[in-house]
């Protein structure tokens, strides 16, 4: 069955310009040339509107999607609090779904946007995210926003400074004493992933501390991912055999919880063996034990920045802009100074 989007491919417009030229939409400026365009493929593949996507299309939704990886995470709540607040200010409904729909139903975009569900989107990629994934959300640009996701590209996006939020975690290990610091990550190939990795690798340099897998063992830098059984999986790797860093840099607080669990089961104390600091703060971090040092990042300003870059539009080129407020190391009781019984890669020289 032909659908909406199938139209909006052939005629190189968005789903949401199939609809309106549809329903004789009176408010959308578009050419002739584009309206022909629509309806040659529209003919092309015998396309069966539905009439209650019409329907629903002949007036906005007034309604803001916003598509996260997990909708359950607290970290990406904080984002969500930015986002609707912004919404409302504007006189909208922020609406929230999950990232897998974008996997499972390549559709599910061009039907939102096509039968006016919502008026635009705000879309955080998951860490596997295709690079077809960000091609097809760029048939809707102007109606699509990336957070935190790829860096540039076809699409308007925004994003956090996530080298500056390692670079912190890393200087107040150091101002701590450490030399020997390991690290969490994302997956390899998702663009948080890379930020940060790359980030952790040259603030080590620039300390002139040891680099795992040239001046420290290998296993002290992983990129199993940001959930709790990923970092679990992660602490498991970073901790066997061997020499272990005296702290860990955790690229994400789900993560964190994670490697905190495992350094508790494999019978090691925080921070007295080992310190442990997390990208993102949200208020369960006060309530772990020990207490986690994090860095706070600016999650709502980069929710709030998303949805108003997403409604005032008009943009003749896609526009990437980072969030530049800088982040905040909230020090608690999971990071001390290395004490000399901590496992350190000098003592095993």
């Amino acid at each position: 069955m032909t659908k909406i989007g199938d139209v909006a491919a052939l005629a190189k417009v968005s789903a949401a310009t199939v609809s309106r030229v549809l329903s004789r939409d009176p408010n959308m400026r578009v050419s002739a040339a584009t309206r022909e365009r629509v309806m040659e493929a529209v003919r092309e593949l015998n396309y069966v509107p539905s009439h209650a996507g019409r329907a629903l299309r002949t007036a906005t939704a007034r309604a803001i999607g916003l598509v996260v990886p997990d909708v359950t995470s607290a970290v990406f709540a904080e984002l969500a609090a930015g986002a609707a607040q912004t919404a409302v200010d504007r006189g909208l409904t922020l609406v929230l779904a999950g990232a897998e729909q974008l996997a499972s139903d390549p559709d599910w975009v061009a039907r939102a946007l096509g039968e006016g569900r919502v008026d635009g989107l705000v879309v955080q990629l998951p860490d596997a995210a295709s690079t077809h994934m960000v091609d097809d959300l760029a048939r809707h640009a102007g109606e699509v926003i990336l957070i935190n996701s790829v860096d540039d590209g076809p699409i308007d996006t925004v994003t956090l400074d996530d080298r500056a939020g390692i670079t912190a975690a890393v200087d107040h290990l150091v101002a701590l004493g450490h030399r020997e610091v390991g690290f969490v990550g994302g997956i390899e190939g998702s663009a948080t992933g890379g930020r940060r990795r790359d980030a952790f690798l040259t603030r080590l340099a620039d300390h002139r501390l040891a680099v795992p897998g040239r001046d420290a063992p290998a296993q002290w830098i992983t990129a199993f991912g940001y959930s709790g059984p990923e970092g679990r999986e992660a602490a498991t790797r970073l901790l066997s055999g061997g020499p272990r860093p005296t702290a860990i840099v955790v690229a994400n607080l789900n993560a964190a919880l994670g490697v905190l669990a495992e350094i508790h089961q494999a019978g090691l104390r925080v921070p007295a063996d080992i310190s442990l600091v997390a990208l993102h703060d949200v208020w369960y971090a006060d309530a772990l034990w020990p207490p986690l040092t994090t860095v706070r990042m600016p999650l709502r300003p980069l929710g709030a920045a998303a949805v108003e870059i997403l409604l005032d539009g008009g943009r003749s080129r896609p526009t990437h802009r980072v969030i530049d407020e800088p982040p905040v190391v909230i020090v608690r009781d999971s990071t001390a100074p290395p004490s000399s019984r901590s496992g350190r890669l000098s003592a095993a020289r």
